[in-house]
């Protein structure tokens, strides 16, 4: 570490064997961009800006509404109307002002995915949108980026992590487009707050290396029940995304 602030502020860090100074390193040197700022891409942006990642780029091309408050942790009641990547620009500083945060105040879309994915190391997914996921994954398997996919539905939340060399992608787990999207559907809001925690120790797993990331496996997250399944998923040998790679 640099400085003495470093040493204090990542110093639980500091203490795990796993992580260490190397690993700590290592996250001060990493760059992962959010898509979305809403229920999940709130932990996540504060947990991997107090983790100390170096850069963190975000992602999303709404402002925020009273009815976000319930479950987006990153942003205020003072902060309605504003952009989100504003709002949660201004949360990751006051949070931890050593992190470099480059906002994308735009939709993500096929045209731009490719010129903004490929600047950063990890790609964190927070997005609501089934065909978002579907560019997400195909620009990161071409990038040769680690996708962290999240979702959340009423109760329940998934997490996953796609595009990993000799793991399934996003494609393997859901070749047929299903609906749109869950967005009007009610969420309870502390689930995207719990899969969005589970996607930033995933991401923290993939930069420091040496764990068991959720590659190949898939976890079902159930609050209303508070139970986990995780199952198994393969690399489809025929997937038009991955398979030749």
């Amino acid at each position: 570490m640099k400085n003495h602030e470093g040493k204090t502020r990542y110093s639980r860090h500091l203490l795990l064997p796993e992580i260490g100074t190397e690993g700590q390193k290592k996250l001060a040197e990493a760059k992962v961009l959010i898509v979305g700022l809403g229920g999940l891409g709130s932990p996540l942006a504060l947990y991997l800006a107090a983790a100390g990642v170096g850069t963190l780029g975000l992602v999303d091309f709404d402002v925020v509404e009273e009815s976000n408050l319930q479950r987006q942790i990153i942003h205020r009641s003072c902060d309605l109307g504003k952009p989100k990547v504003a709002s949660a620009k201004d949360r990751i500083v006051e949070v931890n002002p050593l992190v470099n945060v480059i906002g994308h105040n735009v939709m993500l879309t096929s045209q731009n995915a490719f010129d903004i994915i490929a600047n950063y190391d990890i790609v964190a997914d927070g997005t609501d949108s089934f065909s978002t996921r579907y560019i997400i994954n195909d620009a990161c398997v071409i990038l040769g980026k680690p996708y962290i996919y999240g979702a959340v539905f009423q109760f329940e939340g998934q997490a996953s992590v796609f595009g990993v060399k000799g793991g399934p992608c996003y494609r393997c787990f859901a070749p047929s487009t299903p609906p749109e999207s869950y967005a009007g559907a009610g969420i309870l809001g502390v689930v995207p707050g719990i899969i969005g925690s589970i996607q930033a120790a995933e991401t923290i797993k993939m930069i420091v290396g040496g764990a068991k990331p959720l590659v190949g496996r898939f976890l079902h997250f159930d609050a209303w029940r508070m139970s986990f399944r995780e199952l198994n998923l393969q690399k489809n040998p025929n997937c038009p995304a991955c398979g030749g790679m």
